[in-house]
């Protein structure tokens, strides 16, 4: 097991205070792609990153961001790795993202139980009026990671946040 110092603490801090920058009402931390911070032993630090999904357009974004932010706060050597295993999942959202996940207008994807199975069926509440009468318009809607559905009830369409 490897134990953060608390240099390598107050910089993950940092970095994961970062907004997503297709969900801005997110940090990096709450969506849960910030993996972890270390110190070399010539002062750079290395930034773990895992993507939503491979490809995710979002990453070199991420990256910069990140590289900037810990500039601002003295750090000269900042290499962000892409890191795909383990890969992310929507359990990887803290219960914070998922609360403005749903604040922003965005139905959160519901947490997996703990080795248990993935359900086949979605109900899916609306963020707008509670409703969990909704219809899947599109399988995709603003970035590959949501889907576009429509609450039955208030007739608003939303964007739903895609249990992986």
């Amino acid at each position: 097991m490897v134990t953060a110092t608390r240099l390598e603490e107050e910089l993950a801090a940092i970095a994961g205070a970062v907004p997503d920058p297709e969900l801005p009402v997110l940090s990096l931390a709450e969506l849960g792609v910030m993996r972890g911070v270390r110190v070399r032993e010539d002062g750079g630090v290395d930034v773990s990153l895992t993507p939503t999904y491979t490809g995710c357009p979002a990453i070199e974004a991420m990256s910069a961001d990140i590289e900037r932010v810990l500039h601002e706060h003295g750090i000269r050597q900042v290499t962000v790795h892409t890191v795909l295993a383990p890969a992310w999942s929507t359990d990887d959202i803290s219960a914070e993202g998922r609360r403005k996940l749903a604040e922003f207008g965005i139905a959160p994807p519901r947490p997996h139980a703990a080795g248990g199975p993935v359900p086949l069926t979605l109900s899916v509440r609306c963020p707008n009026c509670g409703s969990t009468d909704t219809e899947l318009l599109s399988r995709f809607s603003s970035t590959a990671c949501k889907a576009l559905r429509r609450c039955v009830s208030c007739r608003e369409p939303f964007d739903h946040f895609k249990e992986l």
